[in-house]
C-alpha cells in the first residue's frame, strides 16, 4: 500500500512551500488508497520553536490536509496515534542508536574526531585551491582500538558515512528522472552530531524505512542529499522508497519564495482572510497541471485529477493577486452566514461592532456582510469596505460625482427620497424598491438619473454594492443625516 510523510521541523510557522509539499503528498495517498504519516524533525535542537507542532498541526488541520500516523492535538495536548512511532524525532534517540551500530559494524560508518579548528582550516585550504569542499577522510581508516582510547580519553566525536570511493550512485526520481552521480562528488557526511543526536540525513533514511514509507515527495533542496540516501539505504540492505522533488514556489524575480518577499507563512494567510478551499486550491496548481483548463477545483477533485507524471520540474511563480482572485470567487460562493462569521472579528478590531451588536443585531450585521462580500477578494478588507456605513460625512470619490450633483433634478430627488425615507416605517430592500418606483411615477426621475445620484448621496461612489441592501444596512437615521448633511 502506498504511504507518504510530511516532515516538518518545528522551527516556525508552515512555509507555504511546505504546505505544497503535505498537500502533494496528501493528494497521492489519497488518490491511491493509501496512508499519510506526519513526522516531526526535531533533532536540530537549536532552532525549535516554542508551540510550532500545534502551530503545523492546526495549519494542516484548516486547509482540510488530515495525516492517518503521527502528532494530534487532543484537548490542547500533543498525543501520537499509529504503530510505528514516536513520530517525534527526538523521541527515537535509542532507535537511531541501535541502527548506528549496525551501519559502524557493517563498515558504513565511522567515528571521526577532527576539530572544528581542523576542519574549518581544511575548509579554507580546499577554497584557496579552487576544490570542492568536503572531509578528507582523516579519520577513516581508525582501528577499533585506536576509536576506543580517543573515546575513553574523553575526546569530542561525530560519526560520519564511509562514502564509497570512486563510485556512480544511480537513481529515478518520477518528475526528474533517472539520476547520476559520483561519489568523489560527495561528502562523509556527518550522521551522528557530537551531541548524539542524528543529522537529517540519517535519521530520514531510518525513519522512513520503519515507517513504511514507499514514496518520499520533498523538496528540490534534498535532491543533491539523495545519493547519500540511497547508499545508507544499502549499507542497511534495505530497499529504497520511490524518489519525487518537487520544484521550488518562486517569487516575482523567480527566487525561491521567502519572507523577505512577503507573506510566506499560513498563519498569514489565515490572518488576512483567506478561505482554506482557495488557498489548497490555489497552492495545488502551483507546479501542477490538472490536465484540463478549469482552475477552481475542490479538494475531492484535486484527489480524483492528481497525477505526479503531471508536476513541472521547473519552479512555479506565486501571484498572490491571482489568489486574491481565486479567494474572491470562494467568497462569492461561500454562504453569507459563513462569510459573516469569519468577517465579525476584523469588523469587532476595527470598532465598528460590539459584542452587543452581535448579540442584539446580528441580522444588521449579516445583511451589511451580504452587501459587501461580492466586493472584496480577501475577508480583511471587509472594515475598509464597511466604513461608508459608518461615517455621515461623504468624501465624493472624484470630480464627476460631485458634477453629477449639480443637476437640475437634483433637489428634487433630495426632498422626495427624504419625505419617503421618513415616513417609511420598516426599511427593507423591498421597501427600498418601493421607494424609487414611487419617486420614478411622481417625479418623473428614472435609470441612471435617479439610482446613481442616490448611489453617490449616500456613499460618495458610482458604484459599489447592492443600493437596495445599502439603504437597509444604513438606516433611516443615517441616511437622513447624509441627506441634511449633502445640502449643508
Amino acid at each position: 500500500m502506498v504511504k507518504v510523510r510530511f516532515a516538518p521541523s518545528p522551527t516556525g510557522f508552515l512555509h507555504i512551500g511546505g504546505l505544497r509539499t503535505a498537500l502533494y503528498n496528501y493528494l497521492f495517498a489519497k488518490k491511491l488508497g493509501g496512508s499519510m504519516v506526519l513526522r516531526i524533525e526535531d533533532t536540530d535542537q537549536n532552532r525549535l520553536v516554542e508551540g510550532a507542532i500545534e502551530g503545523l498541526i492546526n495549519s494542516m488541520n484548516w486547509v482540510g490536509i488530515h495525516h492517518d500516523e503521527g502528532p494530534f492535538i487532543n484537548n490542547d495536548k500533543i498525543d501520537q496515534r499509529g504503530e510505528k512511532g514516536p513520530y517525534i524525532q527526538s523521541q527515537r534517540l535509542l532507535i537511531y542508536k541501535k541502527y548506528i551500530e549496525r551501519l559502524i559494524e557493517n563498515g558504513w560508518a565511522y567515528y571521526c574526531f577532527c576539530s572544528k579548528d581542523r576542519l574549518e582550516e581544511l575548509r579554507e585550504e580546499q577554497k584557496a585551491k579552487g576544490e570542492f569542499s568536503k572531509y578528507d577522510g582523516h579519520c577513516r581508516e581508525l582501528s577499533k582500538k585506536e576509536v576506543e582510547e580517543k573515546i575513553n580519553k574523553g575526546l569530542e566525536y561525530v560519526i560520519r558515512l564511509k562514502l564509497p570511493q570512486n563510485r556512480i550512485v544511480e537513481f529515478d526520481d518520477i518528475i526528474r528522472g533517472h539520476i547520476k552521480v559520483n561519489t568523489e562528488d560527495l561528502d562523509d557526511q556527518v550522521l551522528i552530531k557530537s551531541d548524539g543526536y542524528p543529522t537529517y540525513h540519517f535519521a530520514v533514511v531510518v525513519d522512513d524505512h520503519l515507517m513504511g514509507i514507499t514514496h518520499i515527495i520533498r523538496g528540490e533542496e534534498w535532491l543533491p542529499s539523495t545519493p547519500k540516501h540511497v547508499l545508507l539505504y544499502e549499507g542497511f540492505g534495505w530497499e529504497s522508497p520511490k524518489y519525487v522533488h518537487l520544484p521550488n514556489i518562486l517569487n516575482q524575480d523567480g527566487k525561491k519564495l521567502s519572507k523577505r518577499h512577503g507573506d510566506v507563512a499560513v498563519e498569514d494567510f489565515i490572518k488576512k482572510g483567506y478561505l482554506p478551499e482557495a488557498l489548497v486550491n490555489y497552492i495545488a496548481l502551483l507546479g501542477w497541471s490538472p490536465g484540463k483548463d478549469e482552475e477552481i477545483l475542490s479538494m475531492e477533485e484535486l484527489i480524483e485529477l492528481f497525477d505526479l507524471e503531471r508536476v513541472n520540474k521547473s519552479g512555479a511563480v506565486f501571484d498572490v493577486n491571482k489568489l486574491k482572485w481565486m479567494n474572491g470567487h470562494y467568497i462569492r460562493g461561500a454562504t453569507t452566514e459563513r462569510i459573516t462569521q469569519l468577517s465579525i472579528p476584523y469588523l469587532l478590531d476595527s470598532g465598528y461592532i460590539t459584542k452587543e451588536d452581535i448579540e442584539n443585531r446580528y441580522d444588521w450585521i449579516e445583511m451589511m456582510v451580504e452587501s459587501l462580500k461580492d466586493k472584496i477578494s480577501i475577508l480583511s478588507e471587509i472594515p475598509e469596505r464597511a466604513e461608508l456605513f459608518f461615517k455621515d460625512e461623504i468624501i465624493f470619490e472624484n470630480q464627476e460625482c460631485e458634477k453629477i450633483l449639480q443637476g437640475e433634478q437634483i433637489p428634487i430627488l433630495v426632498e422626495a427620497l427624504k419625505e419617503k425615507i421618513a415616513s417609511t416605517k420598516d426599511l427593507n430592500p423591498q421597501a427600498a424598491r418601493d421607494i424609487f418606483k414611487e419617486i420614478q411615477k411622481e417625479k418623473g426621475i428614472k435609470g441612471k438619473n435617479l439610482f446613481m445620484p442616490v448611489r453617490i448621496m449616500l456613499t460618495g461612489q458610482m458604484q459599489g454594492p447592492d443600493l437596495m441592501k445599502i439603504i437597509t444596512v444604513l438606516g433611516k437615521e443615517s441616511i437622513l443625516n447624509r441627506l441634511d448633511n449633502l445640502k449643508k
